[in-house]
């Protein structure tokens, strides 16, 4: 263990002060999108020198102005954390490259970069720090810079999605306020190392359990979880491609993060009913996001849908949570937000084809016609997301069904493999609803209703996706090291000592 490790600041300020110089340079937009790139390739560089330290010395802690907590901020880095952070820097990366050479109205604006830019610092920031008051702090932020993003689009629906978000957030942002409230009320302290050392000691309370509810029920509607989704398909589906890409990959993996925290954390003495909520709703969700994926009339809104099954996929790892079925949502989350990024890239490169950029299913027969890599692109993503061998989404869905039966062996319920058969069955409906896409828009020819198409060399490039199947690919035949390494965090996760020594007790 190590204590005020300055590396922790990398992943946060590096985009700051890239954001800061951006606005600085608001005149030339080139120049905006070059230290975007340029940022995300320091931030990912800098997240994984932090994972090699963590990997060969434990929790890492950055004391915010040499405070020692409980009374001061702290940084806090340990597997789970930069396993989330790598996620982030992997994505925010692709999603700059996408932007360099996207065409749409709304990165030509100047405020454009410097938001997303503030809007990665904040991911990254939910992801590190160490305090629950802070983590509500960066959690705002990224509404506020999402809501701003998203309102800007090029989209005429994107300033009606931004504001429902917003009053929508806002429920979230309640709920949010009035668990940590609560928590302070038992605790008398926010920091998350703190409430686990008291939580531990003083066992369960009323205002404990409710806290819990209230924290669990913010973090669902943080991730879009059934039934708190209703927001996102509006909001994910006008957002602009890179933006799109980026919610609906890892923006809601940070409620994922605070429920996996809750669980394991803070407080595992309200774990078990929490966790059982997970699962229904976790079924739910993946029955309900796949049937409507199936009927929407929109590829993004598909792909929106979509994020809900496969969301309900990872809440029923964290449910069931013994530790493969952790190690399942981890290796679940990670390669779903590989996935649909690239998808949603993908997504937005047809539509950067048509005069109307339009992702209308109806107006989008044949818009990828003779677009053989990007088709290429699009079945293999497809494919990934449905779970087909030998890509990575195999290796999650194996991961899930691996992590569900122990949890069926280990509770010995026999209503545990009745969720895990039906779970499995709305897997396959990620498949019908991929190919069914996939058919229209790039094996069919244009047709009457097709929107009008522009030359091919004047839509969005395809090399941030390719970049990211590629990655599919590898880690679906390579694939050890991230199951290894997230068995490894799930074991670790399970007993939190080391993390509350490190934070509390000053390293060693």
């Amino acid at each position: 263990m190590s204590s005020d490790n300055p590396l922790l600041l990398a992943p946060i300020f590096i985009h700051v002060f890239c954001g800061l110089v951006a606005l600085a340079l608001w005149r030339f937009n080139l120049y905006q999108r070059i230290i975007g790139v340029l940022s995300g390739l320091l931030a990912l560089g800098c997240t994984a020198a932090l994972s090699m330290q963590v990997a060969a010395d434990g929790v890492q802690v950055y004391r915010l102005g040499g405070w020692q907590p409980p009374y001061g901020i702290a940084l806090v880095a340990d597997g789970l954390t930069v396993f989330f952070s790598l996620m982030v820097g992997i994505v925010v990366l692709a999603a700059m490259v996408y932007t360099y050479s996207c065409r749409e109205k709304s990165m030509l604006r100047n405020a454009y970069m410097p938001l997303a830019l503030m809007q990665a610092a904040a991911l990254n920031g939910a992801f590190i720090t160490g305090d629950i008051f802070t983590f509500f702090v960066f959690m705002e932020l990224l509404v506020i810079t999402s809501v701003i993003l998203v309102a800007n689009s090029d989209n005429p629906d994107g300033i009606e999605a931004a504001t429902k978000y917003l009053l929508i957030s806002a429920s979230g942002t309640l709920l949010l306020l009035a668990g940590i409230a609560m928590v302070y009320a038992n605790y008398g302290t926010l920091n998350m190392a703190d409430i686990a050392r008291l939580a531990a000691e003083a066992g369960d309370t009323n205002l404990a359990a409710g806290a819990a509810m209230m924290l669990m029920c913010a973090f669902l509607l943080k991730s879009a979880a059934f039934p708190f989704h209703f927001w996102q398909p509006d909001f994910h589906t006008t957002a602009p491609a890179p933006m799109s890409a980026l919610l609906s990959s890892v923006v809601v993996k940070v409620g994922v993060y605070g429920l996996i925290r809750l669980t394991t954390l803070m407080f595992p003495a309200s774990a078990g009913d929490v966790r059982a909520i997970l699962v229904g709703l976790g079924l739910v969700g993946i029955l309900f996001g796949g049937l409507t994926a199936m009927r929407t009339h929109n590829l993004k809104r598909v792909l929106a849908y979509s994020t809900l099954a496969q969301i309900g996929f990872i809440l029923i790892g964290i449910g069931w949570g013994t530790p493969l079925a952790l190690a399942g949502a981890l290796i679940y989350a990670f390669n779903h937000a590989l996935i649909k990024s690239a998808l949603l890239m993908l997504a937005g490169l047809v539509a950067s084809r048509t005069t109307t950029k339009t992702s209308a299913l109806e107006n989008s027969h044949g818009v990828g016609h003779g677009m053989p890599w990007p088709s290429l692109l699009f079945f293999t993503g497809g494919l990934a997301l449905a779970g087909i061998p030998p890509l990575n989404g195999f290796i999650s869905k194996v991961a899930i069904v691996q992590g569900g039966v122990e949890a069926a062996q280990t509770t010995g319920a026999g209503t545990t493999w009745l969720w895990l058969a039906m779970a499995v069955g709305g897997g396959l409906l990620s498949l019908m609803y991929v190919t069914r896409t996939w058919q229209l828009i790039f094996q069919q020819g244009p047709d009457n209703l097709t929107a009008k198409l522009k030359p091919f060399n004047e839509g969005d490039s395809w090399l941030a996706p390719a970049l990211l199947i590629g990655g599919c690919v590898l880690l679906g035949i390579f694939g050890a090291p991230l199951v290894e390494a997230a068995q490894t965090i799930a074991v670790q996760i399970g007993a939190p000592v080391h993390y509350i020594v490190a934070v509390l007790g000053g390293g060693s």
